[in-house]
């Protein structure tokens, strides 16, 4: 296997096209350790994001259906949300998320992956959460941004809908496929 553990680019320029809330982008000029030279390599700004799997007392999946105005669809997903500049950590995002867009907190949390939407152009990771034992214990506080559905579905519904493509983020679809896979493989070690 080939070592690349130096291969950092070196930034010849930088400047920003876009400073906005959702939207900040930068182009720069990049020369790769090799000595080629990209005129104008983009990036986009993100904060971190987390998203959880909360799964209640009673076995329920707390599963969001929402409408994505750039795919034009409603779709499934799990809580997600940003990481607020003001939250202590990724796992103090979650729970603000969670709380704040179900009313559903308390449990037991784990982090169960972390990953990116796509490191090739975005800054920022996604941390994924895996909650269990969650109680309702208030009403949602949704932005005024935000038009969401909850719902609470058995093991089996989510893994319908995931294995029918119905949940179509990759950084949600990847952090259930890996809860499924684990639960699978534990039940087959017991065996």
């Amino acid at each position: 296997m080939k070592d690349h553990t130096d291969k950092k680019w070196k930034v010849l320029s930088s400047d920003y096209l876009s400073k906005e809330p959702w939207f900040t982008a930068r182009r720069e000029k990049v020369q790769l350790p090799n000595g080629n030279i990209i005129p104008s390599y983009y990036i986009l700004e993100y904060p971190d994001w987390i998203n959880v799997i909360a799964i209640t007392r009673e076995g329920k999946f707390i599963i969001e259906k929402q409408y994505r105005h750039a795919s034009g669809i409603t779709t499934y997903e799990l809580c997600a949300g940003v990481c607020e500049k003001e939250d202590a950590s990724p796992l103090a995002s979650a729970k603000r998320e969670l709380l704040e867009e179900t009313g559903y907190g308390n449990g037991a949390w784990q982090e169960l992956v972390v990953t990116s939407a796509n490191p090739s152009t975005h800054t920022n990771k996604v941390y994924c959460y895996l909650a269990t034992d969650v109680e309702k214990i208030s009403e949602p506080h949704l932005e005024n941004t935000e038009d969401i559905d909850v719902y609470l579905l058995s093991p089996e519904e989510v893994l319908s809908i995931l294995e029918s493509g119905e949940i179509i983020q990759a950084t949600q679809a990847l952090p259930l496929w890996k809860y499924f896979y684990e639960k699978e493989k534990n039940k087959l070690s017991r065996s």
